[in-house]
């Protein structure tokens, strides 16, 4: 059975680190590399002066944690997988995505996206789910989702660059409303 107060303190633990490892490092007094990466152990360090303290066993757990994946252990260092408002080179290939991929969102974003497409606001890149349940649960997010279809194949026939995130994001710089639908069935 789940206790909540573990449950509260994983949750506010990916919280923080998805703040600093995408948006702002420096609120800790930390830099990440070209890649996005900092040791594991400047980041705990810089955690604790600021009165974060992140044990060894939380961080393993928020890293490995089931589901989204939002961060990468590898020789020492950690980063977050992608969502990235600063500037970061994650090394990912272009490569050829699925022919459909989808975006979760709410109503009352559609005017604008059906009139400009998606776009990535302060992040890199605009994210994209391999499946309608994922995107319905980062739609459900905000509220009630609302599931739009993007045409990949046509994108990438167009000479648009997708890119795989470690977690299985799909990402790319923005998607024209062309290339948009929403779903018959779409929540």
């Amino acid at each position: 059975m789940a206790d909540p107060a573990e449950d509260a303190a994983l949750t506010a633990a990916s919280k923080f680190l998805a703040y600093v490892l995408r948006h702002d490092p420096a609120a800790i007094g930390i830099t990440l590399d070209g890649g996005g990466w900092v040791t594991v152990d400047e980041l705990v360090t810089a955690a604790g002066r600021h009165g974060r303290p992140l044990p060894a066993e939380l961080l393993w757990r928020v890293v490995h944690a089931a589901g989204k994946r939002r961060f990468e252990i590898r020789g020492g260092q950690i980063r977050a997988a992608q969502g990235h408002s600063v500037p970061v080179d994650l090394g990912l290939a272009s490569v050829a995505p699925p022919a459909v991929l989808f975006h979760g969102t709410v109503a009352r974003f559609l005017p604008a996206i059906m009139a400009e497409g998606l776009t990535p606001g302060e992040r890199a890149h605009v994210h994209l789910s391999a499946d309608l349940a994922t995107a319905t649960a980062v739609g459900a997010r905000r509220g009630r989702p609302v599931v739009l279809r993007v045409n990949a194949a046509g994108m990438h026939a167009q000479g648009h660059e997708f890119f795989r995130a470690a977690n299985g994001v799909w990402l790319t710089a923005r998607v024209p409303p062309g290339y948009i639908t929403r779903p018959a069935s779409s929540p």
